[in-house]
């Protein structure tokens, strides 16, 4: 759609040029955290894979807090009704000829559901079973019943609750109770990074620079721009005005290498130099990783959504030539803080994240590795059901999408709440319709990381709260009556 937001790509610039200068700090401690597992990695043992046993996990995060109960809405007449009242002047309209919803094939006990007007590409993967949504999943550090239950003071709730910069941060923890927390990419990379042979290159390849997702105890994400190129690998925050990039980079190895191969008189500049090197090594591994890829013929966006997972397919196709069986992609989509105007903004923003996951579910078809790559969405917390005049405030739980041929697509799993706002209505915490969620995060990730791999007495460690979903408690494993939500054909 060519819809671009000024201040997503002004950070994006800022954190891909930073993080991916030729010796930036996250490159480098990328590197020196990641030949430290070496050491470490049979701390957890897991059947190595194969070459051909490679999978990945794309995370989009939209931060700000998508107003997801206008992304996914009910149709049946009741429900809908329900939803026209308490949504008010932000209702979209059922009267399918207008183009506000498009209407999903799918029928449940006589629930049917529509996706927003912009999203006819999500509405096509939904169809076509590659893509399903998650229904009132949020933030928890253990089950909490009702409103009853929330009011009494006797449920531990989510630190912050309703805060950008916690609930951010937890749905990439999945640690409510701790600020310091690692992130749920980063712990799964701890404990499967020796599956990838280069040791050198993160598992955890990141478009948006530094984040919590990737953040392990051994491991950080390797930052990289959406225009990463053979090139030009991590030199993006070099002056404009300098053109021959092949040029640059000569000159910045060497500059490096003549660093690196000093004898200093101090064992912690001996330490320094070697990782530096092996951190420009590292850069030069990627940038000839890149220029082996046969090119994609599916075509990309311009907008920067687009673009990144442009770039993810690109690192995809190679994977190969990374030494990859396992990778973990993360970027941001900013901006869907929407207190104002939020059906125009939704109406620019839902068609760029649409377009987008059908554009990289066709570069996946085109590889073969559709069912090897599984991506979803995460979003700080959902916003309120009734409005504030011309948008909706922070709330809690909310909707989020799942796409890949491993999952069981053309579903809706979890509880798609009533929207209702009765004093019956035990999910509804207060009049502006902030929704209790039913499903948490911690029972999201934990199939996502039995697919990618982790094994079951690994589950606690990256996903520490998960036992307090299921009876009995599991220090030394999962429970015994532990059971996925059903998202995945197998694991």
């Amino acid at each position: 759609m060519g819809h671009k937001h000024k201040h997503s790509k002004s950070r994006r610039q800022f954190l891909g040029q930073a993080s991916c200068a030729a010796i930036g700090s996250t490159t480098f401690l990328s590197t020196a955290l990641n030949l430290g597992m070496i050491n470490t990695a049979a701390a957890r043992p897991h059947i190595v894979g194969s070459a051909d046993d490679y999978k990945a996990i794309i995370c989009i995060l939209l931060a700000g807090g998508a107003d997801t109960y206008n992304v996914l809405v009910p149709t049946e007449t009741s429900e809908y009704n329900d939803y026209a009242a308490t949504r008010s002047s932000l209702a979209l309209s059922n009267d399918f000829s207008q183009g506000e919803l498009l209407p999903l094939d799918y029928s449940n006990a006589g629930r049917t559901f529509a996706v927003h007007g912009g999203m006819s590409r999500v509405r096509d993967l939904f169809d076509s079973g590659d893509l399903a949504f998650v229904s009132n999943i949020g933030t928890l550090i253990e089950p909490i019943a009702n409103r009853s239950e929330y009011s009494s003071g006797i449920k531990k709730l989510p630190l912050g609750l309703y805060s950008h910069s916690d609930q951010i941060m937890q749905w990439q923890t999945s640690v409510p109770q701790d600020r310091s927390a690692f992130g749920v990419g980063g712990r799964i990379a701890d404990i499967l990074g020796d599956m990838n042979s280069i040791p050198e290159i993160s598992m955890n390849i990141s478009l948006d620079g530094k984040n919590r997702f990737q953040a392990g105890q051994q491991t950080l994400e390797y930052s990289i721009s959406k225009n990463a190129s053979p090139e030009n690998v991590g030199i993006d925050g070099l002056p404009s005005w300098y053109s021959n990039s092949g040029f640059l980079n000569q000159t910045r190895n060497e500059a490096v290498e003549s660093m690196a191969e000093r004898v200093y008189s101090n064992l912690f500049q001996k330490t320094y130099g070697s990782l530096t090197k092996q951190a420009t090594e590292s850069i030069d591994v990627f940038a000839s990783a890149l220029g082996k890829g046969s090119p994609l013929t599916t075509t990309f966006s311009d907008t920067n959504l687009s673009e990144d997972l442009n770039m993810m397919a690109k690192v995809i196709n190679v994977q190969q030539h990374l030494g990859a069986n396992r990778q973990i992609f993360f970027t941001t989509f900013g901006g869907w803080d929407h207190h104002d105007d939020v059906l125009a903004r939704q109406g620019g923003m839902l068609p760029v994240l649409s377009n987008a996951l059908g554009e990289l579910n066709d570069a996946l078809i085109e590889m073969g590795l559709q069912d090897k790559v599984t991506t979803f969405t995460i979003s700080d917390f959902a916003r309120t059901l009734t409005s504030n005049g011309n948008g909706s405030d922070h709330a809690w739980g909310g909707n989020q999408m799942i796409m890949g041929g491993a999952i069981k697509g053309k579903e809706i799993y979890g509880d798609y709440p009533s929207l209702n706002l009765s004093e019956n209505n035990q999910l509804n915490l207060n009049e502006r319709g902030r929704m209790l969620p039913t499903t948490s995060v911690d029972e999201f990730y934990a199939e996502i990381a039995l697919w990618y791999g982790v094994s079951p007495n690994d589950l606690s460690y990256v996903l520490p709260n998960l036992c307090n979903f299921y009876s009995p408690g599991c220090p030394s494993g999962p429970p015994a009556d532990f059971a996925p939500i059903g998202m995945f054909n197998s694991f």
